[in-house]
């Protein structure tokens, strides 16, 4: 069953330290997107990476597409690769819908997690009745879906640049356009719509674990608005606003990003 898991999720181990730091992709990348910071913790960390099944090297044939109709369906290969390694009390670090998944695996086994970072986190995309503003009206998400599912090496295209709000012939844009292109078109457009209609507010509250949020000044998928809602409503949670452009700061400034973490981690 271990070994199974392990292929599954492309489990991968590096590092030498005594506590472990466990990083989650987002939506449309694999385990690659975190190559700029982890050199940097590898030395005082052990480091778990793995691939959401449909992701990277992932085993495509374990993709169920009843089970990924949900969060929960990821977090829950998050807690199959915790209990396969035999963790406790990780440090959890999340980039985007990652952040969700991992608050969704805390919540069920708490004692799992020692901490959550949560790299340009959303609990909700969308701007709903009720005021609250996740940075798209629902009819921008149908848009994307339909692009994704008529031309997707375009929404790749278009995409990329929008997400790093960097100029497309940068090295940075290209590396991240071909990831969104390797992915499975079919499964990707399904990870979209959980990602992007998915809506974890009222699960905020439930969370007792420290909690960092780590936010683009200018976010173009995450606005402000949604950093200081988080901060609000998880109770044991930290609000850290780089000076960087872009939703990948891992990526698009890996330096700032590894000097938040590590300042964050320290203080404990």
């Amino acid at each position: 069953m271990t070994e199974d898991i392990i292929k599954r999720n492309h489990v991968q181990i590096i590092g030498e330290g005594a506590k472990t730091i466990v990083f989650a992709h987002g939506f449309g990348c694999e385990q690659g997107m975190w190559q700029y910071i982890t050199p940097a913790f590898e030395r005082d960390y052990r480091l778990v990476l793995f691939d959401y099944v449909g992701a990277g090297h992932s085993d495509i044939t374990a993709y169920d597409p009843i089970k990924y109709s949900q969060l929960e369906g990821y977090s829950q290969d998050v807690l199959d690769i915790i209990e396969a390694l035999e963790l406790e009390q990780v440090i959890f670090v999340g980039h985007s819908v990652s952040s969700m998944i991992g608050l969704l695996a805390s919540i069920q086994k708490p004692a799992y997690f020692e901490k959550l970072i949560m790299i340009g986190p959303s609990p909700c995309y969308l701007n709903t009745e009720d005021g609250y503003y996740g940075g798209f009206d629902e009819s921008d998400i149908h848009d994307l879906l339909e692009m994704m599912e008529m031309n997707f090496s375009g929404w790749a295209s278009y995409m990329a640049p929008m997400a790093m709000e960097q100029s497309k012939d940068t090295k940075i844009v290209r590396e991240l356009e071909h990831t969104f292109v390797s992915n499975d078109p079919r499964i990707a457009r399904q990870f979209a719509e959980v990602t992007f209609f998915s809506d974890c507010r009222d699960l905020l509250p439930l969370s007792d674990v420290d909690t960092l949020i780590l936010q683009c000044t200018h976010d173009s998928i995450v606005p402000r608005e949604v950093g200081s809602f988080l901060n609000e409503y998880l109770k044991k949670s930290t609000l850290r606003v780089l000076d960087a452009k872009g939703h990948y700061p891992h990526i698009s400034q890996p330096e700032k990003t590894i000097a938040a973490l590590k300042e964050y981690l320290e203080q404990a």
